[in-house]
Formats: structure tokens, C-alpha cells, sequence
């Protein structure tokens, strides 16, 4: 892929910066047109002068967010960055930093719709709610049996004594992770802090497919060098569903704490 960072009149960007953009367009980047910002140019500067990192990262966050980027993918574009710099990965305190920007300005100009759960990137309840009254409707035009058809996977990765920066990290990995294994679109939602639904068909393969998920998920957050964050091994079971709709938000509920 080739690309230009888009600075109009400006200089020409640096080394590290092309680097950065091409990487990041390659891999994690979902719209090439507005990767470009000044808070990124200046990360890379104080990346490239070995200058303190976490302000940058804070604006950075901060522009993400009010471009509407999630945070998931704000980190790992901060991570490409590192790398391309030839570190293996971002300093705690740039990447604590960079959650702390994304959140201020996720606050200032919230642009993530009610279904969609801003932190993770996975739906919220009432999307999974909504999704399940889908179901449940098929179900019943078909004559099937939605609890013999179906059932969640949970994901229970909580710990205690987190902080917002802290969960925001841990909830941009698990939703990275859960989105890696199913793939984007699957209905799967953040039932509470710690805790992931996904909804599956079930099948021979279910069993093994949970075990798997374990060690997908322990891996993304290694990766994201959040693994400390979250319960270890990260707790995965089955969830039977109710035989109708009406007693769907009853059993999310209890799941919640």
C-alpha cells in the first residue's frame, strides 16, 4: 500500500512518520483519510528527540476521540508508532495517557450510537437484546427452539482495583480479541465492566471453540500488555438461553454487577 500523510503546505513529514502512516494504514487503520493529525506529528517528534511522551499521547487521545476513533484501534496505532520507532511496545505511562486523552474527549463530543458500547467496540445490552428478539422471532415463524438453536459464550475477565485508564485498556483488548475470534458484526456486547456476551449457534464444535477463545483472549491482552489487568486465565463458559424473549434482559441482568 502507498499513501501520503495529508499535510497540506506543510514539510514534508519525517521518516518515522511515513513509517507510522503505512504501517498503521496496513494493519489497523480502518479510514486512511483522516489518520492524519498534529497531535500524532507531535508523539513522533518527542518519540524522535527522546522527550516525554505521555502529553503528546494525551492529545493524541484527545484528537482520536473527537474524530469519532475508537479506542481500540487509537491504541494500537500508538503501538504501530513504537514499533516503527523500534521499540517492542508503548511505556505505560504514554499509553495510560493516551486513554485519559481519548476519554476526555470521548466525553466532549460523544459520537458512539446508543447500540454501540464505545470502550470495547462491541454492542451494548440493548443491542444484544435487540439482536436476540431477532432470533427469538425466526425462531418462533420456523417452529425452532432457541435455547436447543443457540446460547451465549461469557467471557469473565474482571479484577479488582482497576482504574478508568486501566479498564479502558482491558476493554479495548477483550473487544479486539472477541471481535479477532467471531469477526465483525457477530452479535457480541460488554454486559458489564470485566464481563463479554457473545451469541452463537450451538454445535459439535462449541466446547473446544470455548477453550480456544481462552487462550485467544489471554494472548490479545498479552500483546496489549494488559494481561495483568484482568483475571488470569480469563473465565469462559457456556450460558443457556430462556425459552422466550420476555425473560432475555432478566438473565443479561443477572450477569451484570
Amino acid at each position: 500500500m502507498t499513501s501520503e500523510v495529508n499535510t497540506p503546505g506543510a514539510e514534508s513529514p519525517s521518516p518515522l512518520m511515513r513509517r507510522w502512516e503505512s504501517a498503521s494504514l496496513g494493519t489497523v487503520w480502518r479510514r486512511p483519510g483522516d489518520w492524519f493529525t498534529p497531535a500524532g506529528e507531535a508523539l513522533a517528534e518527542a518519540l524522535e528527540a527522546r522527550l516525554d511522551t505521555a502529553p503528546a499521547a494525551f492529545r493524541l487521545g484527545t484528537a482520536r476521540a473527537m474524530a469519532g476513533v475508537g479506542i481500540t484501534e487509537a491504541i494500537d496505532d500508538m503501538a504501530v508508532l513504537f514499533r516503527a520507532a523500534g521499540y517492542e511496545s508503548a511505556p505505560i505511562r504514554t499509553l495510560r495517557s493516551l486513554c485519559e486523552g481519548w476519554t476526555e474527549g470521548e466525553a466532549t463530543h460523544r459520537v458512539a450510537p446508543l447500540m454501540t458500547d464505545a470502550e470495547s467496540g462491541l454492542g451494548t445490552v440493548e443491542y444484544l437484546i435487540t439482536r436476540l428478539g431477532e432470533i427469538y422471532g425466526a425462531a418462533e415463524r420456523d417452529g425452532d427452539d432457541v435455547p436447543v438453536s443457540h446460547a451465549l459464550v461469557l467471557v469473565d475477565v474482571a479484577a479488582a482495583d482497576t482504574d478508568p485508564w486501566q479498564r479502558m485498556a482491558r476493554n479495548a483488548a477483550i473487544g479486539r480479541a472477541l471481535q479477532d475470534a467471531y469477526g465483525k458484526g457477530h452479535p457480541m456486547a460488554r454486559v458489564s465492566d470485566g464481563v463479554y456476551a457473545v451469541l452463537v449457534a450451538r454445535g459439535p464444535e462449541m466446547g473446544s471453540g470455548v477453550a480456544s477463545l481462552r487462550d485467544h483472549i489471554s494472548h490479545r491482552a498479552t500483546q496489549m500488555r494488559v494481561g495483568n489487568l484482568m483475571r488470569q486465565p480469563p473465565r469462559v463458559w457456556i450460558e443457556s438461553l430462556p425459552g422466550t424473549h420476555d425473560y432475555v434482559r432478566d438473565v443479561l441482568e443477572s450477569l451484570q454487577r
